[in-house]
Formats: structure tokens, C-alpha cells, sequence
């Protein structure tokens, strides 16, 4: 008796989950789109990182620095169009990131940063969280940047 009551349970749950939709969540997420990525980063023929990846209609930017002499503003601005080229080869543009991470080698460079960052992304700009990072940015930049966008 209680196994034919649960295989009737089973059968009135299915019939009511396909009716509310919970079947098609299921197929939807066995057939959810896999990432994309570009700009991969390998070491000794291994991936490390991608430049971007890209899910649905989010894109994902690595953090950029800049890797030559040079003051905060000239690493900012370079930081900036390392940015650009790789929102724009993933299908997306610096007016529409919606996130972005600032890592300054030093806290005093905040103010000249700043002076390099405004403007870049439109009257819109994204939200911004900016930290001096313990030990400096690696490869010798004063400064890294990532940040997340839609296409």
C-alpha cells in the first residue's frame, strides 16, 4: 500500500512540476551555454588565464597593467586602452562595463589616477573599487585594472 501511495505521489509531483514549468528549468540548464574565452595566457604550452571570457551576455576582463617605466597617469591611460582593445574584441565596449577593480601600487597615486580614469566610460561610469595593494601590483605596474560588462 505505501508503495503504490509514493509511486501515485511521484507520478501527481511530475505531472504538477512539468505543468508549473520545473521540467523545462531542468532541460534548460543541461543545455546552458559554456563560456567563451579569448586572449589566452599560456605558460610553457599551459593555459593560465584568458584576456576575457565571456557568458551569456556578460564579458569578463583579466586585470591589465602596465609594464614599462613611466608615472600613474601614463600606466592609467595605457591601462585604460589595454581595456578598450579587449572589451571591443569581445563583442562589448567601455560604455557598457558595469563593474571595475582598481589595484594602485601606491595609495598616493589615488588623486592622478583618478585625473587618467575620468571620462573614459561615458556619462554612465561604472562602480569602482579601488585598493593599495600590500607587497605592489605584479610585474613592477603601478597600477591594474579589471572589470565586467555586458555585449
Amino acid at each position: 500500500m505505501k508503495t503504490e501511495r509514493r509511486s501515485i505521489l511521484k507520478k501527481l509531483f511530475t505531472s504538477i512540476a512539468g505543468v508549473a514549468g520545473l521540467g523545462t528549468v531542468a532541460n534548460a540548464a543541461e543545455s546552458a551555454p559554456e563560456k567563451e574565452v579569448g586572449n589566452i595566457t599560456t605558460v610553457q604550452d599551459v593555459p593560465l588565464f584568458s584576456g576575457h571570457t565571456k557568458f551569456n551576455n556578460m564579458v569578463f576582463i583579466a586585470g591589465k597593467g602596465a609594464h614599462f617605466e613611466g608615472d600613474i597617469t601614463a600606466h592609467t591611460k595605457h591601462v585604460l586602452d589595454e581595456l578598450e582593445k579587449e572589451l571591443i574584441a569581445a563583442g562589448s565596449s567601455m560604455s557598457k562595463v558595469l563593474k571595475c577593480s582598481v589595484f594602485l601600487h601606491d595609495l598616493n597615486d589615488y588623486k592622478a589616477m583618478n585625473e587618467a580614469y575620468k571620462g573614459r566610460f561615458g556619462a554612465k561610469p561604472p562602480v569602482r573599487t579601488t585598493v593599495a595593494v600590500y607587497g605592489g601590483v605584479p610585474g613592477n605596474s603601478l597600477v591594474e585594472i579589471d572589470c565586467i560588462a555586458y555585449i
